[in-house]
């Protein structure tokens, strides 16, 4: 477990490292793209991979399925709660973070299930 601990944890500062340093050296429309969805995909990415540090106490989130399930869907309550008015992580209702966040959590379990599961034997 502290092994995945680490993993989660490196994963995380360089998610946030990218988030800080940001696209201000690309193109207008690169920079836009990164400051309009970057967190929209990152957001769901981090909370997939917080889970799995939870997998083994709770049963429930075993299956990548569960914990992409809850991950889009909490992200998903936050998106339309700024629908109407009530705001959770952001300020700005977006339809297309629906796709962003969906896109994070696909990303998550491939990481997940393909990705580290390939680099590190004590994955899983």
């Amino acid at each position: 477990m502290k092994n995945k601990k680490t993993i989660v944890v490196i994963t995380l500062l360089i998610i946030a490292s990218i988030f800080v340093i940001g696209a201000d050296w690309a193109s207008e429309t690169i920079h836009q793209l990164f400051h309009s969805y970057f967190a929209d995909i990152a957001i769901p990415f981090g909370y997939y991979l917080l889970l799995v540090l939870l997998e083994d106490e709770y049963k429930l989130i075993k299956k990548w399925y569960v914990k992409a399930i809850a991950v889009f869907v909490l992200c998903s309550l936050s998106e339309t709660l700024q629908y109407f008015g009530v705001y959770a992580l952001a300020r700005v209702f977006d339809p297309i973070d629906y796709v962003m966040y969906a896109l994070g959590v696909v990303l998550a379990a491939f990481t997940d299930r393909i990705i580290f599961k390939r680099m590190f034997s004590f994955w899983y």
